[in-house]
C-alpha cells in the first residue's frame, strides 16, 4: 500500500526521537527520508512537512505491478490520468491544471527530469520512460516547491528512484504472463564492490498483441540499464547509463452508441472494451505524397530508440557546505505512428447523401456507392450490423531530440536564530529536435481493425465513371509539417528552509527562469499529384521550399512560501502559498510559427494540510486552490468536408479550482488494512466568453474543466495472511461524471472500476504475483474526442459519439526467483 505524506526540510521536533515505536507501528513509516522536491543538507521526514509528498514503497510498486508511469499516476491522490492510451502518451492533470500530457507535471528520473519540457508537442515525457523493475521507489509532490526545484512544474514532480548495487544488493528474474500475448521478461542484479562502490544491471524485454486487439504484436522491445555507484557517507557518485528500443502502440478513441434506456453502450459489431479501428487494412500503407509515397507503418507505433547517460554526484565542500550536482543527456528518435478516428460516426445512406456535391465532379454521374478497397465488394445499411462509416487520420509524428540538461545547487546548514538550510542553484537544459509530420485522410467502416473504404461514381448504366477516394484515402497530405527547432534554457534559484523552534518550520524559496526557442518551419503549399480519375489527390500539402524562422525568448519568475508546525512527532499542520508560471513551450510554433500570442502563465496556488499518524490509523488532508490567469484555449476542428483542422479559435480566459485530498490509512489487525485516497475538486473556467464565427455570444463561464472528474476516490482493502507472506488487495476506483468538451454539452458518465492485486511469497526465493484490471469489465471513458472540437464536441443527442474506454478485464501472472 502506498503511504501518503507531507514532507519538510530542517530538524526534527526535539523529543521526537525520544518516543518509543510499537511492533509494526504504522506511523513509523513517517520516518521515511524523502529526498524530492526540497533542497538541503538535513534529512527530511515524511511527517514534517510544508507541503504535500506521496510514497511509493517497493513493496506498493510490486503488488500493484503498474503497467506504465501513468498506472502509479493514480496512485496520487490531486492527480488526474488518463492511462486509456497504453503505456505512452497519456495525459495526466494535477489540481485543475488546464494542461495535458505532462506538460505542467515533471516526470523525473533520480532526481533530474526525463524532458526539460515534458509537453514538448507530440514528445510527451512518457515515451522517453518505461517502468520496470530496476524501479525501487517513487516519491510524487504536488504543487508547492515542485515548480521551484524543477523546470515546467507548476502541478508537481514524480521523482522515479532506481537500484543501486550498493544500497540493493541481490537480483531477480521474473516472467511475466498476459491474457493479451503478453510474454515478459525482467532482471536484474547488483552488488556491492567494497569500499563504498557498487554495481547494478537491469531491464525488461517483452512482446505483446496489446490490450487491445491490431491483428499483430503491437508491443515489442523493452531497456536495459546500467550503474556504477559510489557512496561514503558524505560524498556520493552515480554514473547511469540507460538504453530503449520499444515499440507500443497508442490506443484513440473508438465509436459508442446508447441503448434504449439512454446508457452508453457498444456499437453492433464492435467491442469498445477490446476492440480498435486500427489493424491488417491499416498496418503497412503507402501515403501518397510528392515524389515518393511516405511509407506508413502501423506496427511501429509509438517507436522509442533512446540513449540515456545520466551523472549524479555531490561534493562534500565542508562540514556545513556541500555541492550536488546532476546531469542528463539524452539521444532519441522517437516516431508516432497512430490512426487517429475523426469526424462523425454516420450511417452510410446518410455519408453518401452528404458526398452527392462530389457528383459534378464525373461527368455523367449519377449516383455514389461505397465499396472496400480491397476487392470491391459492396457495403450496405447492414455491413458489419451497423452499416457506419468514419474517417481515419493516418499520421506519423517523427521527432528525433538531443537534449542536456544540468541541475547544479549549493547547498549549507548553518545556526543563526535557529536551523538554517541554504540553496542556491543554477540549471541549464538544451534541447534540438526535428518536427517531421505526414497525414492521410481515409475512410472507414466500423468493426474491430476497421477496413479501408472507397467511394466511388457510378453512371446510369451502374459502370465507376470515377472514385471519390483512391484506395480508401479520401485526401492525401492533409497534414505536412518540416520542422528544425531548439530550445536553451537556463533558471537561478534558491530557498532558505529554516527550523526556528523544535515545533516550528518555515521555509522559501525562489526561481528565475528563461528560454530562448529558435529555428525554422517550413511553408506549406497545396498541390494536385494529377489523377484525374479521384478526388484524394487533389489537394495534397507539402513544403513550399521556402522556411520561416522563430525567433522567441520569454522569462518569468516564481516564489513560494510554507510553513509546518508539529504538535507531536506524528501530528502536524502546513501551510503554503506559490506564486509561480509556465513558460511558453518550442512545440508550440511547430503549426505556427508566426505566432504572437504566447507568453508566460501566471499561476497562483494555495494548500492547507493536517497530518497525523497512530499505530492503527493514519491521516492526512489537504485543502488546495488554483488559479491559473490567461490560458490561451485552442478549439482545434477536423472539418469533415475539407479533411484538415479548420483555423482554430482562440480564446484566453483563467481556470480557478477549489479542492480537498484525503489520504487514510485503518490498520485494526496485522492481517487486515483498509486505504482511502480521494479527491473532492471543483475545477471551474472564469472569464470563458466569446463570439463565434456565426457573431453569437458564447459564454462558459462556471463550465466544469474537461476531463476532469469532481471525485477521484480510490479504496484498497487488502488482507496480509501467513505471517505475511500472502498479500491481497481489491482495488475500487471511482470517478465521477466528466466532459470532454468546454461547452459542457457531452457527459462523459461516472464509472467505477474494480482490481485485483496479490502476491505471494512461495519460498524465500520465488514470488508469485496476480493482477486483474477491470474485474467487471466496466465500460468507463476518458477523453472523449478532442479532434471534434476542444470548444463544443457537437450534437450531444447524436445517435453515434467518439471516445475512449478504459480498457477491458486484463490479467497478468507473474512468478520471480529473488537471489
Amino acid at each position: 500500500m502506498a503511504t501518503p505524506a507531507w514532507a519538510q526540510d530542517g530538524a526534527p521536533v526535539a523529543d521526537a526521537r525520544e518516543e518509543p515505536e510499537a511492533e509494526g507501528q504504522r506511523g513509523s513509516e513517517f520516518d521515511e527520508i524523502i529526498v524530492t522536491g526540497r533542497a538541503g543538507t538535513s534529512d527530511l521526514r515524511k511527517a514534517e512537512a510544508s507541503y504535500a509528498v506521496t510514497t511509493l514503497s517497493d513493496e506498493a510498486l510490486r503488488i500493484t505491478n503498474p503497467s506504465s508511469a501513468a498506472e502509479t499516476f493514480k496512485m496520487v491522490p490531486g492527480f488526474w490520468v488518463e492511462s486509456s492510451g497504453g503505456e505512452g502518451s497519456n495525459n495526466v492533470r494535477a489540481r485543475g491544471i488546464p494542461t495535458d500530457g505532462y506538460s505542467s507535471v515533471a516526470l523525473q528520473e533520480n532526481g533530474i527530469s526525463v524532458q526539460y519540457d515534458g509537453g514538448l508537442g507530440y514528445l510527451n515525457a512518457d515515451q522517453s520512460f518505461r517502468f520496470d523493475e530496476t524501479i525501487a521507489r517513487v516519491e510524487a509532490v504536488r504543487g508547492g516547491p515542485a515548480s521551484i526545484y524543477a523546470p515546467n512544474a507548476p502541478g508537481g514532480v514524480v521523482n522515479f528512484i532506481t537500484r543501486k548495487g550498493s544500497e540493493n544488493p541481490g537480483g531477480l528474474v521474473k516472467y511475466t504472463w498476459g491474457n493479451y500475448g503478453l510474454n515478459r521478461l525482467d532482471a536484474y542484479y547488483g552488488t556491492s564492490l567494497g569500499d563504498n562502490w557498487g554495481v547494478f544491471v537491469g531491464g525488461f524485454y517483452r512482446q505483446s498483441d496489446g490490450m487491445r486487439d491490431m491483428g499483430f504484436k503491437a508491443e515489442k522491445g523493452g531497456q536495459i540499464r546500467g550503474t556504477i555507484d559510489y557512496n561514503d557517507g558524505r560524498n556520493s557518485f552515480a554514473l547511469d547509463i540507460k538504453h530503449i528500443d520499444d515499440k507500443v502502440p497508442f490506443y484513440l478513441p473508438v465509436p459508442l452508441t446508447y441503448d434504449a434506456d439512454g446508457d452508453i453502450a457498444d456499437v453492433p459489431g464492435f467491442d469498445s472494451r477490446s476492440d480498435t479501428l486500427a489493424g491488417g487494412d491499416t498496418r503497412r500503407v503507402d501515403i501518397l505524397n510528392v515524389g515518393q509515397p511516405y511509407d506508413f507503418d502501423l506496427s511501429e507505433g509509438t517507436h522509442t530508440q533512446l540513449t540515456q547517460v545520466t551523472l549524479t554526484g555531490s561534493l562534500a565542500l565542508s562540514d556545513t557546505l556541500t555541492l550536488e550536482s546532476r546531469t542528463r543527456y539524452k539521444d532519441a528518435d522517437i516516431l508516432r505512428n497512430a490512426v487517429f478516428p475523426t469526424g462523425n460516426v454516420t450511417p452510410l445512406d446518410e455519408y453518401l447523401a452528404s458526398l452527392s456535391g462530389a457528383l459534378a465532379a464525373f461527368p455523367g454521374a449519377t449516383e455514389l456507392r461505397a465499396q472496400y478497397a480491397s476487392d470491391g465488394s459492396v457495403l450496405t445499411s447492414t455491413t458489419n450490423g451497423n452499416g457506419l462509416l468514419i474517417g481515419g487520420n493516418l499520421l506519423s509524428v517523427s521527432v528525433p531530440i538531443e537534449e542536456i540538461i544540468t541541475d547544479n545547487r549549493l547547498v549549507a546548514e548553518i545556526e543563526a536564530g535557529g536551523i538554517h538550510n541554504l540553496a542556491l542553484g543554477f540549471t541549464y537544459g538544451s534541447a534540438d529536435f526535428r518536427f517531421d509530420r505526414y497525414m492521410g485522410t481515409s475512410l472507414l467502416d466500423v468493426q474491430g481493425n476497421a477496413r479501408f473504404v472507397d467511394v466511388v461514381a457510378l453512371d446510369a448504366n451502374g459502370d465507376v465513371v470515377g472514385s471519390v477516394t483512391d484506395n480508401g484515402f479520401l485526401r492525401y497530405g492533409s497534414i505536412y509539417d518540416n520542422v528544425s527547432m531548439g530550445a536553451e534554457n537556463i533558471a537561478i534559484y534558491g530557498g532558505d528552509e529554516w527550523q526556528i523552534t523544535p515545533e516550528l518550520r518555515l521555509d522559501a524559496a525562489a526561481r528565475w527562469e528563461r528560454t530562448n526557442i529558435n529555428g525554422v518551419v517550413a511553408q506549406k503549399t497545396t498541390v494536385s499529384l494529377g489523377d484525374d480519375t479521384n478526388l484524394a489527390d487533389d489537394n495534397v500539402l507539402t513544403g513550399s521550399g521556402a522556411f520561416t524562422p522563430v525567433d522567441r525568448s520569454f522569462d518569468d519568475w516564481g516564489w513560494t512560501i510554507g510553513a509546518n508546525y508539529q504538535f507531536t512527532r506524528y501530528a502536524g499542520v502546513f501551510a503554503r502559498y506559490t506564486d509561480t508560471f509556465r513558460l511558453p513551450s518550442a512545440g508550440e510554433y511547430n503549426g505556427n510559427p508566426e505566432r504572437t500570442d504566447q507568453r508566460s502563465i501566471p499561476i497562483k496556488m494555495a494548500e492547507l494540510g493536517f497530518k497525523y499518524g497512530s499505530p492503527v490509523f493514519d491521516l492526512f488532508a489537504t485543502a488546495f486552490y488554483s488559479k491559473f490567469e490567461g490560458v490561451r484555449f485552442t478549439n482545434y476542428r477536423f472539418n469533415e468536408e475539407t479533411n484538415q483542422y479548420d483555423d482554430p479559435q482562440v480564446v484566453i480566459a483563467d481556470t480557478e479550482t477549489l479542492g480537498i485530498e484525503l489520504e487514510a490509512l485503518v490498520k485494526p489487525a496485522d492481517f487486515f488494512d483498509f486505504a482511502v485516497q480521494a479527491t473532492w475538486q471543483d475545477p471551474q473556467y472564469k472569464g470563458f466568453t466569446y463570439t463565434d464565427q456565426a457573431g453569437n455570444l458564447i459564454d462558459y463561464d462556471g463550465n466544469q474543466l474537461i476531463r476532469v472528474p469532481k471525485l477521484a476516490l480510490r479504496a484498497v482493502p487488502g488482507v496480509n495472511l501467513f505471517d505475511g507472506r500472502l498479500r491481497a488487495e481489491l482495488e475500487v476506483e471511482h470517478y465521477s461524471d466528466r466532459y470532454p468538451d468546454i461547452a459542457n454539452n457531452q457527459t462523459l458518465p461516472s464509472y467505477t472500476q474494480l482490481n485485483i492485486n496479490v502476491r505471494g511469497e512461495l519460498t524465500e526465493n520465488l514470488v508469485l504475483g496476480l493482477n486483474v484490471t477491470n474485474l467487471t469489465d466496466e465500460l468507463g471513458l476518458t477523453e472523449g474526442n478532442p479532434r471534434a472540437g476542444s470548444f463544443d464536441s457537437g450534437d450531444a443527442n447524436a445517435d453515434y459519439f467518439l471516445a475512449r474506454p478504459v480498457f477491458g478485464r486484463t490479467i497478468r501472472a507473474s512468478l520471480g526467483f529473488k537471489f
